[in-house]
């Protein structure tokens, strides 16, 4: 569902002459390519049908949601660099490049949402100081994924175990 609704966005921008749009999708596909090989390659040594390998080496979903949020995390830390270097107009090219790649993740949890699924992390995992904080994550981050970057969710659960 996600891989056609890429590939008729390509094709809705080639024909409207986006190309950044084109471009960038095109760009993703290549990932989202790149990343079954790196599959197929793996299911190789295990699996010796090639029907069998052809059908398991598909990205599923979830992984072809891993992929988009990789480039957006990709983008937003070019976005970083490219203002540090002084130059503004990379940096808005790359916020627009992560802003049609947000289109194709699924709605982000508020703060407020992410610190609630913290908050019962902390007490399942009976985390109580920062040394605890790699177990919390690990229980958020599954429950968070594609919904919520990272670097928020680390910068909530140091938040809340600092209470």
């Amino acid at each position: 569902m996600l891989r056609d609704q890429l590939k008729e966005d390509q094709k809705t921008a080639l024909k409207s002459g986006d190309t950044v749009k084109r471009t960038l999708i095109g760009m993703v596909m290549t990932s989202i390519k790149n990343k079954e090989i790196e599959k197929r390659t793996k299911l190789s040594k295990t699996i010796n049908d090639p029907a069998q390998l052809d059908t398991e080496s598909q990205l599923t979903e979830d992984e072809m949601i891993d992929v988009i949020a990789s480039e957006v995390k990709r983008r937003k830390d070019s976005i970083v660099e490219f203002k540090k270097g002084g130059r503004p107009e990379l940096a808005e090219a790359e916020k627009a490049e992560a802003d049609m790649l947000m289109a194709y993740l699924p709605e982000q949890l508020s703060d407020d949402q992410v610190r609630e699924i913290v908050k019962k992390a902390i007490a399942d995992t009976g985390a109580t100081e920062a040394k605890d904080m790699g177990k919390v994550i690990g229980a958020v981050m599954p429950q968070v994924k594609g919904k919520a970057d990272g670097s928020r969710v680390s910068a909530i659960v140091k938040e809340e175990l600092a209470r």
